[in-house]
């Protein structure tokens, strides 16, 4: 999982997690205007409101080491899409200092593991290199998709945390209700402690 590369944040078999660049703007944009992408979100971005969002997150990428990477091929380094940890900012339904882990992906690269590949990896680093309490992710309740994903990298649900998206307009009613996942450090810990089975 290391990096080798100063644009780099993971490397992992098939994938580059790194900070953006300018011709992954196409990709972006791409990713924040497709409705099958985008179903469980209430809106699509236009090209300058992607645009916008692609510096903010490039900036926020380089100065806090954190945020929602650009996730690309480890051979041609083509961008498919993004995977990150970044800082919540939903308080007080989520604590300031929260991380979440998110991911969008083109959907032409759906379907082959590229978003659990990659974030499995960014939680060994939340915890290895940033040393966080705790990971969190969160979904539209119908957003079986990303809630498998979520199983698939060690979280468990906490409906206890469930929330109602304050983002979320009236309109879209179908859309509020998140379901949150977690994984906290001890039992990442235990996890990785544990022997490969059949040894």
């Amino acid at each position: 999982m290391t990096a080798g590369d100063g644009r780099i944040v993971v490397r992992t078999e098939r994938l580059l997690l790194r900070n953006w660049q300018e011709g992954d703007r196409d990709l972006f944009f791409e990713i924040n205007a497709d409705p099958e992408v985008m179903a469980f979100f209430p809106f699509r971005r236009s090209r300058a409101e992607a645009d916008a969002l692609f510096d903010r997150l490039r900036a926020t990428i380089g100065s806090t080491g954190l945020g929602f990477f650009a996730l690309a091929s480890a051979e041609t380094d083509e961008p498919f899409g993004f995977c990150g940890l970044a800082r919540t900012d939903l308080a007080p339904v989520l604590p300031d200092g929260t991380v979440e882990i998110g991911w969008r992906l083109a959907r032409r690269h759906w379907g082959k593991g590229y978003v659990s590949e990659a974030a499995a990896a960014l939680v060994d680093l939340g915890f290895e290199r940033h040393k966080l309490p705790e990971i969190v992710s969160f979904a539209v309740a119908a957003n079986h998709r990303s809630t498998a994903v979520m199983r698939r990298i060690g979280m468990e649900p906490d409906p206890a945390r469930d929330f109602e998206h304050p983002r979320v307009p009236e309109t879209h009613p179908h859309l509020k209700r998140h379901v949150l996942y977690a994984i906290p450090r001890n039992r990442w810990n235990m996890r990785n402690s544990q022997p490969a089975s059949g040894t």
